[in-house]
């Protein structure tokens, strides 16, 4: 993000990858362990896992498309 100067969770951030891949936020799935990484991509419409590992409280913002223990149910996320 250096390139831009701009950092997550601000749109332009979450923008980069879809300009880069020419996909459509919504074909994506951004994975985080950091629930504010994920809300701040479901917020640009991307689908979303976030990876709870230490069975956090859920935090404001848009619910994650799905909330795993770890990476090993990513595949039946996907």
């Amino acid at each position: 993000m250096d390139a831009i100067r701009i950092y997550k969770p601000r749109p332009e951030a979450y923008a980069l990858v879809t300009e880069k891949f020419n996909l459509k936020p919504a074909d994506m799935v951004f994975v985080s362990s950091n629930r504010w990484d994920v809300m701040g991509a479901a917020t640009c419409g991307f689908r979303t896992a976030w990876i709870n590992r230490t069975n956090s409280a859920e935090e404001y913002g848009p619910a994650p498309g799905a909330v795993l223990t770890g990476l090993n149910g990513l595949t039946m996320f996907l």
